[in-house]
């Protein structure tokens, strides 16, 4: 009677380990692998930038309606003038390497009178001939150039010839803003602009 017992709580405890496993395997929850979802989504390409064209020409010298296609290295037969800003000075002309182009204001009747010492220190921006000329942010009817007395071709903006000045060793330095009250960082018309704050 006592075997018979025994056998029974035995048979109960297996089924019920059985019953408890039965219940963990189902109520544990199975990861899921779960992709997700790519979308391809096609954006429209960027409108195409028309080439430049020729808007101007002096002579052999093209005067183009706008920056080039591709970057360019600047040199004697191919040069640029852009439109930058300065919160001290506004809007300016630099080169394509972004050097600063000056007006000298005792250039009368717009013609060059900066020669010999004064040449080294503010060289002229020249072009030579056969020549390009991409303006940015500059009218192109604007740009020119006037021949000096030694046979070069100094560029101009409404034809003021504009220069570079030799203390200046960085793209965007204006360190030639104002000397002796005549020299001014040229504008996109080929004005003068305000001079330094506090000067």
């Amino acid at each position: 009677m006592r075997l018979s017992k025994l056998i029974l709580s035995s048979s109960l405890l297996v089924t019920a380990m059985i019953t408890m496993t039965a219940c963990g395997v189902q109520g544990t929850p199975q990861a899921v692998d779960i992709k997700p979802v790519e979308k391809v989504v096609t954006l429209p390409n960027p409108p195409a930038v028309p080439p430049p064209t020729v808007a101007k020409t002096q002579k052999l010298v093209q005067i183009l309606s706008g920056a080039p296609e591709q970057p360019m290295q600047q040199n004697a037969n191919d040069i640029e003038v852009r439109a930058t800003t300065s919160e001290q000075i506004g809007t300016f002309l630099t080169d394509g390497n972004g050097m600063t182009l000056y007006m000298f204001t005792n250039d009368g009747n717009k013609k060059p009178t900066c020669y010999g010492a004064c040449a080294k220190t503010w060289p002229p921006l020249l072009i030579a001939s056969p020549g390009k000329i991409y303006p940015t942010g500059v009218d192109p009817q604007a740009i020119g150039y006037v021949e000096r007395t030694e046979g070069t071709c100094q560029v101009t903006v409404n034809g003021q010839p504009v220069y570079y000045f030799s203390g200046d060793k960085a793209p965007g330095d204006i360190n030639g803003q104002g000397v002796k009250g005549t020299w001014f960082a040229v504008s996109p018309t080929g004005g003068q602009t305000p001079p330094l704050p506090g000067k």
